[in-house]
């Protein structure tokens, strides 16, 4: 029996879900960090389960000719779990990610798409785009971030992939007694800088003070936040239209993604004036604006978001536009209230465990010609691609971009249309 600690050699020849590289021990899966296809190494087993290993690659003795030397000295193994390729070069990781996505769809929907995951501009080197970075504290006050599937913080000084608006907030130089973590938000767009603060217990204390002017938030359990000085978030502006952003909600945390995403999802989709635009898990209203602007003043445009403050956001964000309407619910809750409602067209941005077969039931229910349909994870998407795909519903089109470098995540759009018609 191969028991965690043992360190043992192999070859890896696959990729998988989750930063991974695949390899066999006497007939038995090796799920490897820190390897890259083609390489033989030597692997220090970090956990076993039934079915499968996973570990650590922690010499490498023979390489790939991908392997570059990572940048961050808190990458690799037993450090920092943020980053799972900066031992790749870009080009490599982006080869990976596709391979990933290509394995997802055909393994989980029978999809077989050639994918090519697309460079989003501004970070040639893979680094400083991250403009929301949360820091776990521990016990002694220091910063840091999580090992890889651990509870355990590695202290670190930088992060090399934070956003420079990040950096310069200067968190990780920082004490911070009685706090459990500190969400660092920078703008992307202007000099807005907020922090988000978890206390320990009931009472927020004292906090440090930062080399930067920024707002300060607290956030209570449940992920509530309140203001406690300065504004409540940050500014981003996306193809001419200033958006607020609640410092502890969601939105795309590469510089480039939103401009990026909403021009792809609107070029999808072409939505018309006078048209019914549905826009799900619509967070600050990111595409609703462009969706209302377009569909016009006989249009309309619905979006529907869970998130208090997303919602507050989003209605703030489209208060101009009197064709813009903003729900706050559950989304199958909401579509099944909307029973019938007509769509022309749909956007589906859900968070990472996807919309599901009853959200996927409800929207075809709503019959629209095109659907575009967002998504940070390909197993997921996968999966309810097959869904629609029983709704009748064909991929017409799957472009997947770079918005995560240095970690095995990537962003997709999924565009779907009614099978036997075209985009």
């Amino acid at each position: 029996m191969t028991r965690v600690g043992t360190e043992l050699e192999l070859s890896v020849d696959d990729v998988a879900h989750g930063g991974w590289c695949v390899g066999r021990h006497d007939d038995q899966v090796v799920f490897v960090r820190h390897a890259l296809p083609g390489e033989r190494v030597r692997v220090r087993i970090t956990e076993r389960t039934s079915r499968f290993l996973r570990g650590e690659a922690v010499e490498v003795l023979t390489a790939s000719p991908d392997r570059v030397e990572a940048p961050c000295p808190f990458a690799g193994p037993g450090k920092c779990g943020g980053c799972d390729w900066q031992h790749a070069s870009l080009d490599a990781q982006r080869r990976i990610k596709a391979k990933v996505v290509a394995d997802q769809l055909h393994r989980i929907a029978g999809i077989d798409r050639e994918v090519v995951v697309e460079e989003l501009p501004g970070h040639p080197d893979g680094l400083g785009w991250r403009t929301r970075v949360r820091f776990a504290v521990d016990r002694d006050g220091r910063p840091g971030l999580r090992r890889h599937r651990s509870h355990d913080i590695e202290p670190v000084d930088e992060c090399l992939i934070a956003h420079p608006g990040v950096t310069e907030l200067g968190v990780t130089d920082a004490v911070w007694k009685d706090v459990r973590d500190v969400e660092a938000v920078a703008s992307a767009s202007c000099a807005d800088r907020a922090v988000v603060v978890t206390p320990t217990g009931s009472k927020l204390g004292p906090l440090p003070e930062l080399k930067a002017s920024s707002a300060v938030l607290r956030r209570f359990k449940g992920g509530r936040v309140q203001s406690v000085r300065g504004r409540r978030g940050v500014r981003e502006t996306v193809a001419g239209h200033e958006y607020r952003v609640s410092a502890g909600g969601f939105w795309q945390v590469h510089p480039a993604a939103g401009e990026v995403l909403t021009e792809a999802v609107m070029d999808a989709l072409a939505p018309k004036p006078g048209e019914t635009a549905l826009d799900l898990y619509c967070g600050a209203g990111l595409f609703t604006r462009p969706l209302a602007e377009a569909v016009g003043p006989q249009g309309r445009a619905m979006g529907v978001e869970s998130g208090a403050e997303a919602v507050r956001d989003a209605r703030y964000n489209l208060r101009d536009l009197e064709q813009a309407r903003i729900e706050q619910g559950d989304v199958a809750a909401q579509m099944r209230e909307w029973a019938d409602v007509r769509a022309d067209v749909v956007v589906l941005d859900p968070p990472r465990a996807g919309g599901g077969a009853e959200v996927v039931r409800l929207l075809a229910g709503t019959r629209p010609r095109a659907v575009a349909y967002v998504s940070c994870d390909p197993a997921t998407l996968a999966r309810d691609l097959a869904a629609f795909d029983g709704q009748g519903y064909a991929l017409a089109d799957l472009r997947a971009f770079d918005a995560f470098p240095m970690t095995h995540h990537v962003e997709m759009l999924a565009v779907l249309v009614k099978r036997g018609t075209s985009k």
